[in-house]
């Protein structure tokens, strides 16, 4: 923020940075806060950096998923078991929770654009590399430099609070929010039309594409913000967080082959978990951290994360559970004979009603704040997972969950990014979207584990999953989705996150009020 002479009101040539002032060159101008700067992107230039900034995350949100379709494919191609190719997504996974973190605050620190044109220039590389892979071992590493990218959601979120006018921050957050869920889709939607029709190098061709058109938008056509915290790179939280968030999604992918009783993943649960404690120890002391864990003190931020974690839960648990369950032979009595391609399809009201909520959140956020929306994505999310686990013998019980689970995920990853974005100062916006990211990345870790370790501990004889563990995992679902709803009641109303803004150093709330007005 700009320290004011008292006496001569005059703008001291310095900025204020975790507590520091840190000056400016004496001939450049200071950078201006998000209050007292004018936003004067142009609205087409704006929409080109919407459109920039969307497939970016779609890009990475669709490499997420796309693979896990093909998996026996890859394997088979590659001359590898199944279970070897599933490191492909292990490796995503951990680099994506290592990366994000690291890579939202050096976007705080030297600059969002210059971090976001890093970003996707390293998921070009990857996707490419991936795309000709001749084996197991490059195209692992293709998937670790692809997984930089999951630093472009903190990133692109921080971009719009600080270049678009205030009237769009929160719709564009929505959206932006709603694609990471979209993507997920796509890539299930995709997988299998994709490999039975090209093959499985198509599934980074294709989405290296988008990625191409991104990087060429970031380059030429967003503006680098002036808003940035500058400091050094915390390296030993780094480390530590590291260790733990490897330690313990590690443990969480691998757990269901290794078994939850072996040494190995026992080993590693402790000592993920007892690193992350070392993490917000270190972090507590140290005066420039890699995430500012005293932001989780507010019920604004703590109340987001959770909710979070809960759909990241969700989310994924149902990308697993209907397509297992339509691909099933009928002639069991309760699967439904569907294709890989054709079970994909059925996923589709789901994207449908995800892209669809998240605009309508953010324009509901935008007028009343994003609580309303966080508790209509739990109960509806609940309500989704309730449907099925009461019966899923008809084909509506399962496009009507679809729905319903695309509506409260579409609203509640709008709600979670807003309310951070309205509970933190503008210069912690890459560092604080970046932990909520990782929280999101680790439910969708645990739900793909749980809801796997559901269905293959019910099977019958001939080892498909029996129906009841399909109730069993609606239910959990359901479960969670209660979860965020109660994590969502107990976010702060407006006025209270108003007065928690103020106290933690927010200085653009007030105009977020004025321009939602």
């Amino acid at each position: 923020m700009i320290a004011r002479s008292a006496e001569t009101g005059q703008v001291n040539n310095c900025l204020l940075a975790r507590g520091a002032l840190v000056p400016t060159t004496p001939q450049g101008p200071a950078a201006t806060p998000p209050t007292a700067r004018t936003r004067s992107t142009p609205h087409g230039r704006g929409t080109g950096v919407i459109l920039y900034l969307s497939l970016g995350g779609l890009s990475f949100a669709v490499l997420q998923s796309l693979v896990a379709p093909a998996l026996g494919t890859i394997g088979a191609d590659l001359g590898v078991a199944t279970s070897d190719a599933s490191w492909v997504l292990t490796a995503y996974l951990l680099s994506a929770s290592v990366l994000t973190p690291i890579l939202g605050r050096l976007g705080d620190m030297v600059g969002k654009r210059k971090v976001l044109i890093v970003v996707l220039s390293l998921l070009l590389v990857g996707a490419v590399l991936a795309a000709l892979a001749p084996n197991l071992g490059v195209l692992i590493v293709a998937r670790i430099l692809q997984g930089a990218a999951g630093a472009v959601m903190p990133l692109s979120i921080g971009i719009v609070r600080d270049e678009l006018p205030r009237e769009r921050v929160s719709v564009t957050i929505g959206l932006l929010s709603a694609i990471f869920g979209i993507g997920a889709g796509v890539g299930i939607v995709a997988a299998g039309p994709i490999v039975e029709h090209l093959s499985w190098h198509w599934l980074f061709w294709l989405p290296a594409v988008l990625v191409v058109i991104a990087l060429l938008g970031a380059i030429f056509g967003i503006p680098e913000s002036p808003v940035r915290t500058p400091g050094r790179l915390d390296v030993l939280g780094t480390a530590i967080l590291t260790v733990g968030l490897v330690a313990l999604l590690l443990a969480i992918s691998e757990g269901e082959k290794w078994g939850w009783g072996d040494a190995k993943t026992v080993g590693l649960l402790v000592l993920g978990s007892v690193a992350l404690v070392v993490f917000v120890l270190v972090e507590l002391r140290v005066q420039e951290p890699l995430i500012d864990v005293r932001l989780f003190r507010h019920r604004g931020v703590w109340t987001a994360h959770v909710v979070a974690l809960a759909f990241g839960f969700a989310m994924f648990g149902t990308f697993i559970l209907v397509p297992t369950l339509l691909q099933l032979p009928s002639a069991l009595g309760y699967g439904f004979g569907k294709s890989v391609t054709q079970a994909g399809l059925y996923l589709l009201p789901t994207v449908v009603a995800m892209v669809i909520s998240g605009v309508v959140a953010g324009i509901l956020i935008r007028r009343i704040g994003p609580k309303i929306p966080m508790i209509v994505g739990g109960v509806s999310v609940a309500v989704a997972f309730l449907i099925p686990a009461l019966g899923h013998a008809q084909l509506w019980s399962i496009v009507l969950s679809g729905v319903l689970t695309g509506i409260g995920i579409g609203m509640a990853l709008a709600a979670t990014s807003n309310a951070i974005v309205e509970s933190v100062p503008a210069a912690q916006t890459g560092e604080a979207i970046s932990a909520n990211t990782v929280i999101r990345t680790v439910g969708s870790s645990i739900g793909t584990a749980v809801i796997a370790a559901l269905l293959s501990s019910q099977v019958s004889a001939q080892g498909a999953p029996l129906d009841d563990g399909f109730t069993i995992g609606f239910w959990a679902c359901a479960g969670v989705g209660v979860l965020a709803f109660l994590a969502a009641l107990a976010g702060p109303s407006r006025g209270a996150r108003r007065r928690e803004a103020i106290a933690a150093g927010v200085d653009d709330f007030d105009e977020v009020e004025h321009a939602a007005r």
